[in-house]
């Protein structure tokens, strides 16, 4: 199972709305016959892609998974009917499907049809690795991430002024996780500060990346850097109405320069992921700055915090939001990762059952 869970993480970044799956075929003396993980929406489902490549050696042996197999045909047909032709006489699920369409039938599908069924195998690991997938089915909003470099004294940088805390290894862990991720959001203040790209430049991403700006005062001007990057994903500028009507040329030129332009009459944060699981986005992560994260945290839409520790010292600047403080706080729930002089400190708010 462990294999199957390395497997899966091929997949990040890759397969929304479906989850990242991971499967392994092993015959009744140990030997891996077949191995696979799901790559894309519309293609092979893991079980699929680890069966055919053990072909005839599936007879007989053990199925691993990393989810329940669906029993449901969408954009492809239903893996139970394809392990049970396989020859497959157990399979072992870390975790079963919180999606409705599935949510136990699959592995009943299995029994009733003489298949040794055993799950839990894991269970921790895959839940965690299919936290936003659950999330997205149960709450049909994306999984949130609230993500914050935070100086030594407290502080997360300094307004108007560009201010650079983490170092290359912190660097590349963070861009690794933009290009697994379905969407980034920063808040207007972050563009004004940092004029940044919003891309994931270190590290290879499969699929379009949306950028959300939450700009209600239309402050970002159309010259922003984020714009030049179009090729990467689209930039979707959530504004409010009032201010999109009495600013109708700046509003133009944002499209112009290939903005989407959401119009919101009022703050809420809900309606906006409410839409971008109809897209599809299943995880969301919100990097800036500590206005955003705080209105998050107040509508109690967050599921992970991410704290990353640097020794710099600013000083004085902007706090970082109170709900930051969560992996301090957290105890024995804080999962602690050393890259380089900095320290990421993470912990979950919310998990799905």
């Amino acid at each position: 199972m462990a294999r199957a869970l390395f497997l899966a993480e091929r997949g990040l970044g890759r397969t929304s709305p479906n989850p990242i799956v991971g499967a392994v075929v092993v015959t009744t003396d140990g030997i891996v016959v077949g191995q696979g993980a799901h790559l894309a929406a519309g293609g092979p489902h893991a079980e699929v892609v680890a069966l055919e490549a053990a072909g005839s050696r599936a007879r007989g042996s053990t199925l691993y998974c990393t989810l329940e197999p669906c029993c449901h045909t969408g954009l492809t047909g239903p893996c139970v009917e394809r392990i049970v032709a396989a020859g497959i006489t157990r399979v072992v699920a870390a975790i079963g499907d919180r999606n409705p369409r599935v949510h136990g039938q699959g592995l009943t599908y299995l029994r009733e049809r003489g298949i040794a069924v055993a799950e839990g195998v894991l269970a921790d690991e895959a839940a965690r690795q299919h936290a936003a997938f659950f999330c997205w089915v149960t709450r049909r909003r994306p999984f949130v991430t609230v993500k914050a470099a935070v100086s030594a004294d407290g502080f997360v940088g300094r307004p108007q002024e560009r201010v650079r805390l983490t170092g290359p290894a912190a660097d590349r862990f963070l861009h690794r996780q933009r290009a697994a991720v379905d969407a980034m959001a920063v808040g207007s203040g972050t563009i004004l500060a940092d004029d940044p790209l919003l891309t994931a430049r270190l590290a290879y991403r499969a699929k379009s990346f949306i950028r959300i700006i939450f700009d209600y005062g239309l402050r970002v001007p159309p010259s922003a850097r984020v714009f030049s990057t179009l090729a990467a994903g689209p930039v979707i500028m959530v504004v409010s109405i009032g201010a999109a009507d009495a600013h109708r040329e700046h509003v133009a030129r944002l499209e112009d320069r290939g903005a989407t332009v959401e119009r919101v009459p009022a703050r809420g944060l809900g309606s906006i992921l409410a839409t971008l699981a109809v897209r599809g986005v299943l995880s969301v992560l919100v990097e800036g700055g500590p206005g955003l994260h705080s209105a998050f945290f107040e509508e109690g839409l967050v599921d992970r915090v991410q704290r990353v520790v640097t020794p710099h010292v600013l000083g004085h600047g902007l706090r970082a939001s109170p709900g930051m403080d969560l992996p301090v706080t957290a105890g024995g729930a804080v999962r602690r990762i050393q890259l380089g002089a900095d320290e990421l400190w993470e912990t979950d708010v919310h998990r799905v059952d």
